[in-house]
């Protein structure tokens, strides 16, 4: 799984970035980069693969600096871990960094290869730099090349994009991925996950799907896939802040699993009632769902899916109800027989995984309850 951050602000936007992704380190990944517009409007993109220690040590022989930027970290889907394939990716003026898969790729690029762009990586996300590239010969500004391109997208997405034509402004937007906006005073961020931004703000506005947000260091507008302007709610953020934080543990691996009697203890606070998990905490149709449910197909990936293991041993043991337990991967590309009364489950740590995503879709379609 991926992670953005972006910064449009009146400072050096390059230890905001940096610091964005150490917080984001928790996700897992291969390869980091970044993209600052210089005082030159020049774009600075540096890359590399392995950790963001590694890509500190490559910005300080080749500094970065400027008020507007992005910056990722890479989780290898397609194309293999290498510098080319890492995130920023650029196209003219245009850098580009996406979180998602794009299910049309091969045929958008393509597209491109015939419009006389040349092709670095062996990515999915490359194509989206050039579209926006190609569109910005003839939109207004970013935001409707950007809108023109997603246009185009099939697949899951969560896009930042800057510009050295608008160097002062940050594009992000998102399909089936999260992304957040940071508020703050004279300033605007964006992010996979707010966790990102809490060294600058915690006042934040969760995108919902299909918008798009236009930020400067001035002020920031929010439109709907149709490009209109809407307004979405400003909250700000309360929880625990170190759980992007490694602490006394080694890695983030470890602090999970040292962590799960305090997970489990946080899960089920004012959850259970005379010895029983109150049914109402799932919902309003909870207690109707489960009374009719006569089995229970579980969909995950990873980790997500050995935990879907572990609930079918449960399941089967104290509730007497027959489960079946699948990778999300293979679901969502087979043909499925629903027997009547089955509750569908899907499990992800992120709330992002594409392929579980794409399986949820997919079952909603599919005669479960």
């Amino acid at each position: 799984m991926c992670g953005i951050v972006g910064a449009a602000t009146n400072r050096n936007v390059y230890k905001i970035l940096i610091e964005g992704l150490h917080r984001l380190e928790y996700r897992g990944y291969d390869s980091a980069g970044v993209s600052i517009i210089d005082s030159h409007q020049q774009l600075q993109t540096r890359k590399t693969i392995g950790k963001v220690a590694k890509l500190e040590a490559v910005a300080k022989k080749s500094p970065a600096a400027g008020n507007t930027g992005i910056a990722h970290t890479r989780w290898a889907t397609h194309g293999e871990p290498s510098t080319a394939n890492s995130h920023p990716h650029t196209s003219g003026g245009i850098s580009v960094v996406h979180n998602g898969i794009i299910e049309n790729h091969e045929v958008l690029r393509q597209e491109m290869i015939n419009a006389g762009y040349d092709f670095l990586s062996g990515t999915d996300s490359e194509v989206i730099a050039h579209l926006v590239n190609h569109y910005s010969k003839t939109a207004k500004d970013l935001r409707r090349a950007v809108q023109k391109t997603i246009a185009r997208l099939e697949g899951a997405y969560a896009l930042g994009v800057i510009s050295t034509a608008e160097p002062h402004t940050l594009i992000g937007t998102r399909s089936g991925s999260p992304l957040v906006i940071g508020v703050g005073i004279d300033e605007h961020f964006i992010a996979s996950d707010q966790m990102a931004l809490r060294q600058v703000t915690d006042r934040v506005v969760f995108l919902e799907e299909g918008d798009l947000v236009e930020a400067m260091h001035s002020g920031y507008k929010v439109y709907d896939r149709r490009g209109k302007a809407i307004k979405r709610h400003l909250q700000e953020l309360d929880e625990k802040d170190q759980i992007a934080e490694k602490g006394q543990y080694r890695h983030f691996m470890q602090k999970e699993i040292f962590e799960q009697a305090d997970v489990l203890a946080d899960t089920f606070a004012g959850r259970i009632a005379d010895d029983h998990i109150r049914e109402a905490i799932f919902g309003y149709q909870a207690e109707e769902l489960f009374t009719q449910s006569n089995a229970v197909h579980i969909v995950a990936c990873g980790t997500s899916y050995h935990s879907g293991l572990v609930a079918k041993y449960w399941l089967e043991e104290y509730a007497g109800i027959p489960c079946q337990v699948e990778v999300a991967s293979e679901y969502r590309y087979r043909k499925v027989a629903v027997p009547a009364g089955t509750l569908f489950v899907s499990i992800s740590q992120s709330g992002e995984t594409a392929d579980t995503l794409a399986a949820l879709r997919k079952a909603k379609d599919s005669g479960y309850l």
